[in-house]
């Protein structure tokens, strides 16, 4: 439907070709499995076109948008670079960031048994890796993520962090192997590869997991996102029965 609002799939930017790739990947996965929804590519850091611009540049053509984060928390870049890019045009809204969601912790699941990691083994410990944040908000959103990934695992699951947080990734690994774990696993809590994953190989850990991406229900949860922040104007607008 050409009515639609454009999608706008907001993303923190890398300079890891891979990493772009699969970003760009996930956009068009999501317009396979809604065929005629357009979707256009912002970032909030390392690359352009920023968000600030592609929102503001779908306003002067009178073009709704909805800016679906592509992070799994909700930090800085959720509630101050994203929220400030919609805040000034009426016809932007922001969605909520794709995390925590049971789809999530159900692909780190995924991603840990490719890594040959025994969800029953209760000495193995995971580590579910962020890149972090000193906004509570985002560390209360990997904290559940974390919860809903132990559902899943006999043995501890904890958290890591890359920045602005604590404790950091290898203190986590360290305070795991004091704790008695006879292996560690990183759980790479990250959607591509980029500077971040580069640095969770030295964090001490026996194995680190692949990023989220490529996966088909993480393009369930962008639209689901997408659904959601519309719902509200949908409803006020539907005629009263």
């Amino acid at each position: 439907m050409t009515d639609q609002p454009v999608l706008v799939a907001c993303a923190h930017g890398t300079r890891n070709p891979t990493g772009r790739r699969l970003i760009a990947e996930l956009a068009l996965a999501a317009r396979a499995q809604r065929p005629g929804i357009r979707t256009t590519a912002a970032f909030v850091d390392v690359q352009p076109p920023t968000v600030v611009d592609v929102v503001a540049g779908l306003a002067s053509s009178q073009t709704p948008a909805v800016v679906v984060p592509l992070l799994l928390s909700g930090g800085y870049h959720v509630h101050v670079d994203i929220a400030g890019a919609v805040g000034a045009h009426p016809g932007a809204v922001a969605a909520r960031p794709l995390g925590p969601d049971p789809r999530l912790a159900a692909v780190l699941t995924d991603r840990l048994r490719e890594a040959g990691t025994d969800p029953g083994d209760p000495l193995t410990a995971i580590v579910l890796a962020a890149a972090g944040s000193s906004d509570a908000r985002s560390v209360a959103d990997v904290e559940s993520t974390a919860d809903l990934l132990q559902r899943d695992w006999a043995g501890p699951v904890t958290t890591g962090y890359g920045s602005a947080a604590q404790p950091t990734v290898p203190d986590a690994v360290t305070a795991a192997r004091k704790a008695g774990a006879g292996r560690v696993v990183v759980a790479a809590y990250l959607l591509a590869p980029g500077h971040f994953h580069d640095k969770l190989q030295g964090a001490g850990a026996d194995q680190v997991t692949a990023p989220l991406l490529p996966d088909e229900r993480i393009a369930a949860v962008l639209l689901d996102r997408y659904d959601a922040a519309l719902a509200p104007s949908e409803s006020r607008a539907a005629p009263a029965s």
